[in-house]
């Protein structure tokens, strides 16, 4: 069916690779990648090595994330490189806003600057992934972000854009004279050239990622952090581990839907929006209607009641997560979905959990990056430093950016997701992959802070429900909630009808311009091609490869 709505970029297609990332030069390394012979696993890593060039506001090596990697072979691994407490952080560490539901601290101080830096797992997992199963060696995979940062790239309107939004950057040295040259922040069309960030890189090249856990690079980490006052120390970052971790499953009208379990919320809650809204008729109801909207509202207060109970550290907290994603568990609270009225949702019970408090204060400052190689592998990673160019710290001389996943933690003491040193830290990061009748099919992620599980439902509900291509699907006007106002996007069809309509039902709605951030992904078509979206809320940009080696001759000679 056609989509109500005009889509603003378009898709790719190819017979071979195909990649979708944030920005088209990390789009290009990853392809660079693949026509050299490379696997989905070089190709990813590749990419997120250009965008802590490309797109230092969402991305670097200090922060943090998740893989989703679907071998060839059909196995379905993932990597949890997400960030963890320092240790000498305690619960009282941040003084809470009352009420605040995303964790907001008086004078932000576990947003904006040194205390809000936690221990970064992006260049352990980066490299663990491409040890564990990529073919090319870590300096080709740095390679072309070395060359991004040595050479430079045209600074686009939307990286402007964040550094205008970010006027904190000035109060910090490293970081003002990097984003505003000159003395003024950095402008559409200016050549940002990163001369300390290539020096970085070309080290992570040499002596791998323990120059960060070990070596120089967290030795200039350690001094920021004892010069501004953080908690980050040479044991928290040489004691730093990834996790592999069993996906999250699900099963959604025939359709296997695979995912990032905790330290992730997402995709439980993927799972669990899915299971409550298979036992309506989703696409009878329309995309874009009140009902249609009304409901999915609903299913996601419930999932959110939820997670503020139930989701932490899986290490420290016993998190349910069989029985959250069960069928079961679905029936029994579909019931509590009301047509007619908004309501308000209580946790379910599970025999456990504790007072969850709020909901996260995740930024919607992140990237993904969506990998499609020619043998059939998949990866999904969705990787960030949280806000807005993090905590808006860089290491002095590095040019690398710190992150601020501290202000994921909930500051109130006492709470299921509570401060404590070494806890791994909550994320509502989905990097997925849909699969049917055996096959995969397509995966796909976001942005978004604690938006993103809402926005790839989304997703995957237009494509499977309402018939949308992979492209219309990811840029299809959004809506999300947790519990407060209801955001809309502003480009519905039909936007004064729908709020209206929202609202006699008793929602509060809120007209926004944007709900999370630029999603992307691939999919397989039904004849074996291989598409490629990204949507219009970032820099994204797909690119395919088609072709290939010469047809096998007897000869090479033109007789």
């Amino acid at each position: 069916m056609s989509a109500p709505f005009r889509t603003v970029k378009s898709d790719v297609v190819g017979s071979g690779g195909v990649v979708a990332t944030n920005h088209p030069l990390a789009s290009a390394a990853a392809i660079e990648a693949l026509a050299d012979g490379a696997n989905a696993v070089d190709a990813a890593v590749s990419a997120l090595f250009a965008l802590t060039v490309v797109e230092p506001m969402m991305v670097g090596l200090c922060g943090a994330g998740f893989f989703v990697h679907r071998l060839p072979d059909g196995t379905t691994v993932t990597l949890d490189n997400y960030a963890t407490v320092p240790a000498a952080a305690h619960p009282e560490l941040f003084e809470p806003i009352p009420h605040d539901l995303e964790y907001g601290t008086v004078g932000d101080r576990n947003n904006t600057g040194h205390l809000a830096v936690a221990t970064p797992g992006a260049l352990a997992g980066w490299a663990e992934m491409l040890a564990r199963h990529g073919t090319m060696s870590l300096a080709d995979a740095v390679a072309a972000a070395i060359r991004y940062a040595e050479r430079g790239f045209t600074a686009s309107p939307y990286l402007s854009q964040a550094v205008a939004e970010s006027p904190r950057l000035a109060e910090f040295a490293a970081a003002a004279g990097t984003f505003h040259p000159g003395g003024r922040p950095l402008r559409p069309g200016d050549r940002l050239r990163q001369p300390d960030a290539a020096a970085t890189l070309r080290a992570v090249a040499e002596a791998g990622p323990d120059v960060l856990y070990r070596g120089p690079l967290g030795a200039a980490f350690v001094a920021e952090m004892e010069h501004g006052g953080g908690l980050v120390t040479a044991a928290d970052l040489a004691g730093y581990r990834v996790r592999w971790r069993e996906p999250v499953r699900g099963e959604y009208r025939g359709c296997s839907v695979t995912s990032m379990p905790p330290a992730s919320s997402g995709g439980t809650h993927v799972i669990e929006i899915l299971n409550l809204l298979e036992g309506f008729d989703v696409a009878g109801l329309g995309f874009g209607t009140v009902a249609g909207v009304h409901l999915f509202v609903e299913a996601l207060k419930l999932a959110f009641a939820d997670r503020t109970e139930f989701m932490a550290d899986p290490e420290t907290t016993d998190v349910p997560v069989a029985w959250l994603t069960s069928k079961a568990y679905a029936a029994g609270r579909r019931a509590d979905l009301d047509p007619a009225r908004a309501s308000s949702f209580a946790a379910g019970r599970a025999g456990g959990g504790g007072d969850g408090g709020g909901g996260d204060g995740e930024g919607a400052c992140t990237t993904h990056v969506t990998v499609l190689d020619g043998a059939g592998g998949i990866v999904s990673t969705t990787q960030t430093i949280n806000a807005l160019f993090g905590s808006k710290v860089m290491a002095s001389g590095t040019g690398m950016v710190l992150n601020n996943c501290m202000g994921l933690m909930d500051p109130t003491p006492g709470r299921t997701n509570s401060i404590a040193a070494g806890k791994r830290i909550l994320s509502s990061m989905s990097p997925t992959i849909v699969g049917r009748e055996g096959r995969p099919w397509f995966a796909l992620g976001t942005p978004g802070g604690n938006r993103i599980f809402a926005a790839v439902t989304q997703a995957i509900l237009n494509v499977v429900d309402h018939g949308m291509s992979l492209q219309e699907a990811v840029e299809a006007p959004r809506v999300w909630t947790m519990g407060g106002a209801v955001h809309v996007e502003d480009t519905f069809p039909g936007l004064t009808e729908l709020v209206a309509g929202l609202e006699r039902l008793g929602h509060r709605v809120e007209v926004v311009p944007k709900v999370a951030g630029g999603m992307n992904g691939v999919m397989i078509d039904d004849d074996g091609r291989r598409r490629g979206a990204a949507c219009w809320r970032a820099d994204g940009a797909p690119m395919a490869m088609s072709g290939g080696a010469a047809r096998e001759t007897t000869s090479t000679l033109d007789r």
